[in-house]
C-alpha cells in the first residue's frame, strides 16, 4: 500500500514538473522587444569589424560567457545582457551589425564602443557608432519591421511597447571633454556648460527616437568615472580615492538628466522614462585595480591573451574602464527591480515593462 502511494505521489510530481517546465518554456518576455543604445557598457559586437581601437573581440574579453569573445567589453554578460534575462527573453538582442532576417523582431543591439551623445566623440579611436547614428540604424530597423510585419498600426504598437535602453555619455567626458589634445570642448565650456550641452542634446536625440513609436525608456546616469583604474594611471587623485574631476563631471551629469526625464514624461504624450543610477554597494568587492593585465585598446583595455586574475567576482573593473560580469549583474539587479528612489525614479524595469 505504502509503496503504491509513493508511486502515485512520484507520478503526481513528474506531471507537476511537466506543468511547470512546459509553461515555462511558453512563456512570453514581459516585453516584446528590447532595443539597447550606447557604448561599450552596452555593446556586443557592434565594433567587431570597424577601424578602431576600441573593440575586444579577442581573450581574455568573454572568458566566462559561454561562447567567449563576442565583442563585450567584460569577461562575462553586460548590464543589457541581464536585463534581457530578467525580462524573460530567452537570447540577447543581436547586435546591429549582425541583424538580418527574423531575429531583429525582438530587439537590436545598437550600442558601440567609444560612441558619444556627441559625434566627435571617440574619434581619436577610431571608427565608431555615434548615438545619432544609432538613431539612424533604428529607423533601418523600423523600416525592416513594416516589411515582415506588413502592417504599419500593428508595427507601431509593437514599438510602443518595446523598452529603449538608454545608456551613455561617459565616453563625452573620458574620450572627449577630458582629452584636451585631441578636443576642443574643455576650452569652450565649463564643465556645467559642458553637462547642460550634452542633455539638451540627449533630449533632442530621446525626442526622435519618441517620434519613431518609442515609448518606454530606460535612461541610466553615469557611474562614478573617476574610480577606474585607468583614470586614476592617466589623471592621478591628488591624494583623492578617486579623479575628483572626472566624479564632479559625471555628477553635473545626473543632476541635468534626473530632471529631463521628468519634463519629458509631462511633455511627452504616453511617455514613461525612467531614471537609473547604476552604483549598487561595492563594500564586498575589490574596488581598486583591475581584473586584467591593461595596455590593449588606446591603454585601458586587456593585453591580446593576457592571463586574469581567478577571483573575477570579487572585481567591480574587468579592465581599465569596464566592468565585471558580477557587478553588471549587481547594477541590473538594482535596475530591474530597486524600490529605491535613489536607484529607480520614478520606477524599476519590472514596472516599466508592466505600463
Amino acid at each position: 500500500m505504502a509503496y503504491k502511494l509513493l508511486k502515485s505521489l512520484e507520478v503526481v510530481a513528474i506531471s507537476v514538473l511537466f506543468v511547470i517546465l512546459q509553461n515555462w518554456a511558453n512563456a512570453k518576455p514581459q516585453v516584446p522587444c528590447y532595443f539597447i543604445f550606447g557604448d561599450s557598457l552596452s555593446d556586443n559586437g557592434n565594433n567587431n569589424n570597424l577601424s578602431t581601437l576600441a573593440k575586444v573581440n579577442y581573450s581574455p574579453y568573454g572568458i566566462d560567457f559561454p561562447v567567449g569573445p563576442t565583442g563585450r567589453f567584460s569577461n562575462g554578460r553586460t548590464v543589457v545582457d541581464f536585463i534581457v534575462e530578467n525580462l524573460g527573453f530567452t537570447s540577447s538582442m543581436p547586435p546591429f551589425a549582425e541583424s538580418q532576417g527574423e531575429n531583429i523582431l525582438n530587439g537590436v543591439n545598437y550600442a558601440s564602443g567609444a560612441a558619444g551623445i556627441r559625434d566627435e566623440t571617440g574619434k581619436h579611436l577610431g571608427d565608431r557608432i555615434s548615438l545619432n547614428r544609432q538613431i539612424q540604424n533604428h529607423k533601418i530597423i523600423i523600416l525592416r519591421l513594416l516589411r515582415l510585419m506588413r502592417n504599419n498600426t500593428e508595427t507601431r504598437l509593437l514599438l510602443n511597447q518595446c523598452i529603449y535602453s538608454i545608456q551613455i555619455g561617459s565616453n563625452d567626458y573620458i574620450n572627449n571633454y577630458f582629452k584636451p589634445e585631441f578636443y576642443g570642448t574643455s576650452r569652450l565650456f565649463t564643465q556645467m556648460q559642458y553637462a547642460t550641452l550634452l542633455v539638451h542634446q540627449l533630449s533632442n536625440q530621446l525626442k526622435t527616437l519618441y517620434n519613431t513609436g518609442a515609448r518606454k525608456f530606460a535612461v541610466y546616469g553615469l557611474s562614478l568615472i573617476g574610480c577606474a583604474p585607468f583614470a586614476i594611471l592617466e589623471y592621478g587623485t591628488n591624494g583623492s580615492l578617486c579623479v575628483d574631476k572626472l566624479n564632479n563631471a559625471a555628477a553635473h551629469f545626473n543632476e541635468r538628466l534626473m530632471p529631463l526625464v521628468d519634463q519629458l514624461n509631462n511633455d511627452l504624450p504616453n511617455a514613461q522614462f525612467t531614471y537609473l543610477a547604476p552604483a549598487p554597494d561595492s563594500t564586498t568587492f575589490v574596488t581598486n585595480g583591475s581584473c586584467c593585465t591593461i595596455g590593449g585598446g588606446g591603454g585601458e583595455l586587456c593585453l591580446k591573451n593576457s592571463k586574469p586574475c581567478s577571483n573575477r567576482r570579487r572585481f567591480i573593473f574587468w579592465d581599465g574602464y569596464h566592468p565585471t560580469e558580477a557587478w553588471n549583474e549587481k547594477v541590473a539587479e538594482r535596475a530591474y527591480s530597486s524600490e529605491s528612489s535613489l536607484e529607480a525614479n520614478p520606477f524599476n524595469i519590472h514596472k516599466l515593462a508592466k505600463l
